[in-house]
C-alpha cells in the first residue's frame, strides 16, 4: 500500500464498499462464501487491489477457488459502478481481484510451531533422565590442584 494517507482512506473505504455489495447486491451463490480481507491501492489512486479469501462449505470441504475468482471477475463491473457512485471521487479506481494466501500462510505457520513445541517437550522430556557423556564434574577443583603439584607437573613451564 502507498504510503499516501488519502490512498489507505480509499482502500478502507473500498473494502467497505465491495463487502458490502457482494453480500447484498451482487447475486451470485458463489460469492456466499467469499470474504474480503484487505485492498491496497496505487499512490495515483487508479488501481485497487481486492485480496479476498474463500472458506469452504464445511470444514472438510475444500474452497472453490476457481469458481469464487470467476464469479468475482463476473461483478468486476457492476462491484466498480457500486464503488464509484459511493466513493464520490472523480476517477473510479479499477478493480483486481487476487486471492489472498496470508490465511494459508498462517495456518502452515502455527502447524510448524506445533511440532517444535512437541518435539521440545519430547527433548525436555528425555533431558530429565540424560546422565553426562564424561564425568559427572568436568571441572577442575583445588583439590585437584594440590595433586598435580605433588606429581612434578609445572604450570609455569
Amino acid at each position: 500500500m502507498a504510503d499516501n494517507p488519502r490512498a489507505q482512506r480509499l482502500a478502507k473505504r473500498i473494502q467497505a464498499i465491495v463487502a458490502s455489495a457482494i453480500e447484498r447486491q451482487v447475486k451470485d451463490r458463489r460469492l456466499e462464501l467469499v470474504t474480503i480481507t484487505d485492498t491496497r491501492v496505487t499512490g495515483d489512486l487508479r488501481d485497487a487491489t481486492v485480496f479476498y479469501t474463500v472458506r469452504g462449505a464445511t470444514l472438510d470441504d475444500e474452497p472453490d477457488y476457481a469458481a469464487a475468482e470467476e464469479a468475482l471477475n463476473r461483478a468486476r463491473g457492476q462491484l466498480r459502478k457500486t464503488v464509484g457512485d459511493e466513493l464520490g471521487v472523480r476517477f473510479t479506481p479499477t478493480l483486481t481481484f487476487e486471492l489472498d494466501t496470508v490465511p494459508e500462510a498462517s495456518a502452515r505457520m502455527e502447524e510448524l510451531l506445533a511440532r517444535a513445541r512437541k518435539r521440545d517437550e519430547e527433548l525436555a522430556e528425555l533431558k530429565k533422565n540424560a546422565k553426562p557423556a564424561g564425568d559427572a564434574d568436568p571441572y577442575k577443583h583445588r583439590s585437584d590442584e594440590a595433586d598435580t603439584a605433588d606429581s612434578g607437573y609445572r604450570k609455569d613451564a
